[in-house]
């Protein structure tokens, strides 16, 4: 059984010997040995890897064909005690023609063989000289000496039959207009392996990088490539010995062109997110409707030990975060996406103001931002903005600072509410004692600032702006009727962690260094909601992490179980592995129920959100993304 559906891939780029066969042949056992040692589930080896790809007419010497088939036998024998399978190419004589053919190999059995379908034919490329495509093969199995009756063709697929099924398209097979895998994984490959034999042009390494990543995207798969090295003939071409593993679009590892050694690459891939994915996501269903796929014939692999260690996952702790080498283009296209939203949003109103309750805080601070920047767009003065601070119970001078800085640094429409005397008026019409800290205490408050709000919007011909991100909204972190509505959310795909590094690209490129300070300093105060009396000494008492747990832990649980259908168990696991050594076992776990808990008995608050802007490939309204019934239950979900 699989570790939570990930598997272990490894390519293989070994040291060959031009038409040495057996010296060839040691090699790869070699090698197929240290993969596994390393964990391997599955191991490719490049096209032509038992004779090298560059023997030419050699390919046409019996003596050579004939030495391969023994090379098989003997690779099969020395590693069928490894129980994992293999994939590796040789040359094969079918009928009256030689095809150029991937095995797959395991516990000592051929259990199946791919042939090529695209040759190349032109300049230093000429396989169709030595070797037929598979259109011409005219029969769906051989008799392979040593291993009796053997499936081959084009059509194969090979599954374990939990979430390992992959299929295999040779070398040049992935340059076609319509490749072979694309065929292959709306039949169910979640892996395409190729082996290939690419020479070493300038260029040719990100050109082929670029295509095994946006093929394994197009596919919804992982796709492994391992490439001929540089022990093949120099005469006219260098093979590089590219060995490359995607998934869905990612590249996972990579090995340095041009080594000289056998060398192993491996990447713990998520199969079973993968599945989740294709299942969740229309592109490949609706991919499977259009096209006019001929079944394939799948068969069954022998067993093996599929446990994976996830010591080569992929596990960003902030999923949500851009990589650094990405980050500036990233934060733009979203600032630019929330402003975009909104300047449409004023135009189709023809609202005359922006109004927005600014507390000094993360979320109120980034939808200050994104207001500023639509006003920019439609040539409005930032006056367009009604800002306004509405101290409480809760504020201290530090957020309100802030606030009222960002404000007049910005130079916005400034109105200052103190709503301590309304909410003590209203408890006392309801009966209510102050001296309980109750919801009821901090609810008044945060519909008293949206009533004001809202009222304002009404007297200003405007909008209320609202402020709530994507983290508070899965878990229902807001009042209902209160900071839960506005006109419209900017912020509404926009999860915690992200606003942090958004706000921090803003800070850098913002122009004016009192408000870049004023933007750090909102970035490096807690999170809070402000609504209970700060400490004696006037600094902050309630702090939402205290309460709920970590949002950088929330927001690694709403990708993976949003976006993936991550079970708790799993989920738990990825976490204690993304933050080893940052938070503890038993915080994970607390955090991880508190998630879940609040995630299924919040989903009313979500079934009645304000529009807003979807900017990244999560979000939560029930009107797209997130269909889910109020009142489902989530006992099943309990950790």
């Amino acid at each position: 059984m699989s570790t939570y559906g990930y598997y272990r891939l490894a390519a293989v780029t070994p040291k060959v010997k031009v038409a040495d066969v057996t010296s060839n042949t040691d090699e790869l056992v070699k090698a197929m040995r240290k993969a596994a040692e390393g964990g391997a589930h599955v191991v490719l080896f490049p096209e032509l890897c038992l004779t090298g790809a560059s023997c030419g007419d050699l390919f046409f010497q019996p003596h050579l064909q004939n030495a391969v088939l023994r090379a098989l036998t003997r690779f099969a024998s020395e590693t069928a005690r490894l129980k994992i399978p293999a994939i590796l190419g040789f040359p094969l004589v079918v009928g009256e023609g030689i095809f150029n053919v991937a095995a797959v190999v395991q516990s000592g059995h051929v259990l199946g063989l791919v042939p090529k379908s695209i040759l190349p034919g032109n300049r230093s490329a000429y396989e169709n000289r030595q070797f037929r495509p598979a259109a011409e093969l005219q029969v769906k199995e051989v008799e392979l000496p040593g291993f009796g009756c053997v499936p081959i063709g084009s059509d194969l697929l090979f599954t374990d039959g939990l979430e390992l099924t992959f299929g295999i398209e040779v070398a040049d097979d992935l340059w076609g207009v319509i490749p072979p895998s694309s065929q292959l994984a709306l039949q169910g490959a979640r892996v395409i392996f190729n082996p290939g034999a690419s020479m070493a042009l300038a260029g040719a390494a990100s050109y082929c990088r670029s295509l095994v990543a946006q093929q394994s995207a197009r596919c919804q798969a992982a796709y492994v490539y391992s490439s001929a090295g540089v022990g093949e003939s120099t005469q006219d071409a260098v093979y590089g010995g590219q060995a490359i593993i995607a998934d869905n679009g990612r590249v996972a590892a990579e090995n340095e062109l041009f080594i000289r050694e056998t060398s192993v690459i491996y990447a713990d891939v998520d199969l079973q997110r993968l599945g989740a994915a294709r299942c969740s996501e229309g592109c490949y269903n609706d991919s499977r409707a259009l096209a006019s796929v001929p079944p394939a014939r799948k068969l069954l692999l022998g067993k093996f030990d599929s446990r994976c260690d996830l010591a080569y996952a992929w596990l960003p702790s902030r999923p949500f975060i851009p990589a650094p080498e990405e980050r500036n283009t990233r934060c733009e296209e979203i600032l630019s996406t929330q402003a975009a939203a909104l300047a449409k949003r004023i135009e189709h109103t023809h609202a005359r103001s922006l109004v927005i309750g600014i507390s000094g805080g993360l979320d109120s601070t980034l939808a200050l931002m994104v207001c500023a920047r639509a006003c920019r767009l439609l040539g409005l003065p930032n006056s367009t903005i009604l800002a306004v601070t509405m101290p409480g119970f809760g504020t201290t001078g530090r957020t309100h600072n802030n606030a009222v800085a960002m404000m007049k640094l910005l130079g916005v429409s400034f109105k200052e509410v103190d709503i301590k005397e309304s909410c003590l008026l209203q408890f006392q019409d309801l009966g209510f004692d102050p001296a309980l800290r109750t919801s009821t205490y901090e609810n008044v408050q945060a519909r008293q600032r949206t009533s004001i709000l809202m009222n304002l919007a009404n007297m200003t011909g405007g909008m209320v702006v609202g402020t709530g991100d994507l983290s508070e909204i899965a878990l229902g972190w807001s009042t209902y009727n209160g900071d839960h509505m506005s006109m419209y959310g900017v912020n509404c795909s926009v999860p915690k962690t992200l606003i942090r590094c958004l706000l921090g690209y803003e800070a850098e490129h913002c122009g004016n260094a009192m408000l870049a300070e004023t933007i750090q300093d909102v970035i490096d105060t807690p999170v809070s909601p402000e609504l209970l009396p700060p400490a004696d000494d006037g600094s902050m008492e309630q702090k939402t992490e205290d309460i709920l747990g970590p949002y950088d832990l929330h927001d690694f649980f709403l990708y993976h179980f949003v976006k993936y259908g991550a079970e708790p168990t799993k989920l738990r696991v990825l976490a204690q592995l993304a933050f080893a050594g940052e938070f503890p076992e038993e915080l994970i776990g607390r955090t991880l129920e508190t998630f879940l808990r609040r995630f299924f008995q919040q989903q009313f608050k979500r079934s009645c959100v304000p529009d807003g802007p979807k900017v990244g490939s999560i979000a939560l309204s029930p009107r797209g993304d997130w269909r889910m019934p109020t009142d489902a239950c989530g006992e099943l979900w309990k950790p």
